[in-house]
């Protein structure tokens, strides 16, 4: 299916549902979608445009370049590595191997956080700190310092690749001086004392898939994304588990903890965060699933 520089130029409308057909014959599930963002990214146009061009020629010397594209897609490439970027929350995000994919069901998390801490400072002469622990690409953290331009944000990874790409994100979204990065696993860089500030609000969506369970992942998640921010251990919790007991070695507990969880973890991370302090109020976050996706523990 792939395309011939010798053959007559097809039209970039052709070109596209070769390309889909191509990348659905190789069991890639959104075929459609996939292959119009690659069309998009190698000619550098909107999706608008290739709307408006829609019956003009394919460039014949793009061929090749579009045949390497269809070919990473297909041996199981996700297309959000092979184009370098993924939206979060409206903004455009660079990944790369080195970082997770960043899922949208990871906005209900960032709403979250938004709402509930802009209630409880909203009557406050202060502005809260917010730490983001394994923040990978930046997502979480970079979205807070965007909406909430007064909050002081810091966000934390134990891989130093994802430190470098998160803040590149930081800078393509003009929030580089505003975000503090720190390297280090989990909450161990913050714990007593360590010349840290209070932590009002603590964010994270960390590694929960067990341990045994990633070789039934998905090809493009199990062969591409990073086994760091996939692995909880055994039952998946190990992160949750852990920082939950480092809570009581922080500057002092912060008021709002909210963590995004695999499906079925929403009680076990619940009774976590209970053991480790008393809380006014958890409540828990269903994802566009209806899965109880993340955990919010409120003081």
């Amino acid at each position: 299916m792939n395309l011939d520089n010798k053959q007559a130029p097809l039209t970039l409308s052709e070109t596209w549902r070769q390309g889909a057909e191509q990348l659905r014959q190789a069991g890639v599930e959104e075929a459609d979608a996939d292959a119009e963002l690659l069309l998009l990214y190698l000619l550098g146009i909107s999706k608008t445009v290739l709307l408006r061009d829609w019956r003009d020629p394919f460039p014949v010397m793009r061929v090749e370049a579009w045949n390497d594209l269809l070919r990473r897609r297909s041996t199981g490439a996700p297309v959000q590595y092979i184009i370098g970027e993924q939206y979060f929350y409206g903004r455009a995000f660079e990944v790369s191997e080195a970082v997770l994919i960043p899922r949208p069901e990871t906005e209900l998390l960032a709403e979250a956080v938004l709402d509930v801490t802009e209630r409880i400072w909203k009557e406050c002469s202060t502005v809260p700190t917010v730490l983001d622990v394994g923040t990978g690409s930046g997502i979480l953290a970079i979205t807070l310092a965007v909406e909430r331009p007064l909050w002081r944000v810091i966000a934390s990874d134990l891989s130093e690749d994802a430190l470098v790409m998160a803040k590149r994100n930081a800078g393509r979204h003009d929030v580089a001086s505003r975000v503090v990065f720190v390297q280090g696993d989990l909450l161990s860089p913050f714990l007593d004392g360590a010349g840290c500030p209070d932590i009002d609000v603590l964010v994270s969506n960390p590694p929960y898939i067990p341990s045994l369970d990633i070789p039934d992942l998905q090809r493009e998640v199990r062969e591409h994304e990073p086994r760091l921010a996939l692995d909880g251990g055994d039952d998946g919790l190990n992160p949750y588990r852990m920082m939950a007991s480092q809570l009581s070695r922080l500057k002092k507990l912060p008021r709002i903890v909210a963590w995004e969880v695999g499906a079925g973890q929403a009680e076990d991370v619940a009774g976590f965060l209970r053991e480790a302090a008393e809380w006014d109020e958890i409540r828990f976050v269903k994802d566009y699933a209806g899965i109880e996706r993340h955990v919010i523990a409120i003081k």
